[in-house]
């Protein structure tokens, strides 16, 4: 099975969701942030986190900076990833304890055999991952007997046919062709097709083809794309501790970047390797999740705002295109008492009105 793209022949971080796994051996090579980054002691203790270039993750990096694993008494080993793939295959592997990626990824390793758990939303693509079309083509039904490329299995694969879906047309009426995201893009800017499915930065590229314009996007179906902190079942289970703590942090840097905005910029922008002002524009294509938000979108629901909804709509998907031989039991996916935790105590210890 194939990722939106591996992110390590371009590190222009904001890549979007990405649908993954597959046979693909563990990283034999990471580059670690306690390594090279930071002073911070690496013990048997330490949850081995891993992260990559989408900016609903570079949150870890401020809470890495500003001692805020520390401070909820939390050692991390926190490994960033050159390529996204590296840290699905790692994680599947049990080679680090925790990851973010996507639900879509998540629910693929399932049918893989791995035994992963989300704990946490980290947040959702609002406008990152877009299909975007050549001049004529004005509404999702003109898209039918149109070569259409997108990166088979990926959340914009997945985001391409909710938008078929929502117009009433099925898979056969559009001419799929699969390419892997860049090369996706670059057709559709040659004129080779007639439409791309693509996440940020190929949006970029795509939209250079002259009369193109964004057909719809991830904003239109809220909940499509969504984020994730993942941890083995083991470590859950053998360190329900650990997890809270880090869960903790994740909700005490949301505050800290509130009241420290343009510090955290930096951190982030410096971890992507780009301009603090060309983050900016990528992140407003990404939703972080407040604690509110995690909450409701564990809640059992008819639609996409609840994960256990979106994750058999996604069950659906993999195995409809054949990238999973059968829907992965995902009855156990979900454990949301670490956020449940943080709630209640951010509520007892808040000040009562008079």
């Amino acid at each position: 099975m194939k990722v939106r793209s591996p992110l390590s022949f371009c590190i222009l971080f904001l890549a979007g969701l990405i649908f993954v796994v597959g046979c693909v051996n563990p990283a034999t090579y990471i580059k670690t942030t306690t390594e090279i980054e930071s002073n911070t002691k690496v013990t048997a203790s330490s949850v081995r986190l891993g992260f990559s270039a989408w900016p609903g993750w570079f949150p870890w990096q401020v809470a890495q900076e500003q001692g805020i694993f520390q401070a909820n008494k939390v050692p991390v080993d926190l490994k960033w990833f050159d390529g996204y793939l590296e840290s699905i295959s790692t994680l599947t592997a049990g080679q680090i304890d925790a990851n973010s990626q996507t639900l879509g990824d998540t629910v693929s390793s399932l049918s893989g055999g791995a035994d992963q758990v989300i704990v946490l939303v980290n947040d959702n693509s609002t406008g990152n991952d877009k299909v975007i079309v050549r001049e004529g083509i004005n509404s999702i039904a003109d898209l039918k007997g149109k070569k259409v490329a997108a990166e088979e299995g990926t959340v914009d694969h997945f985001l391409l046919l909710l938008g078929l879906k929502k117009a009433g047309l099925q898979r056969q009426d559009i001419k799929f062709i699969p390419l892997e995201t860049g090369k996706s893009a670059a057709a559709f800017v040659a004129g080779q097709v007639d439409a791309t499915a693509v996440f940020a930065p190929f949006t970029t590229q795509a939209l250079k083809r002259q009369g193109s314009k964004e057909l719809f996007s991830s904003k239109d179906f809220p909940g499509a794309i969504s984020d994730h902190l993942v941890f083995t079942r083991k470590f859950v289970q053998e360190h329900p501790d650990r997890v809270q703590a880090l869960v903790d942090s994740w909700f005490v840097t949301l505050d800290y970047m509130k009241a420290n905005l343009n510090k955290a910029y930096e951190i982030m922008a410096k971890r992507a390797g780009v301009p603090v002002s060309e983050y900016k524009d990528y992140a407003d294509g990404t939703k972080i999740f407040t604690v509110e938000e995690n909450l409701k979108a564990f809640q059992v629901g008819n639609d996409l705002g609840s994960l256990q909804f979106a994750a058999q709509e996604m069950n659906k998907f993999l195995t409809e295109v054949g990238l999973a031989k059968s829907q992965s039991d995902i009855s156990k996916l979900f454990d949301d008492r670490f956020v449940k935790a943080y709630a209640e105590k951010i509520k007892t210890s808040s000040p009562i009105s008079p």
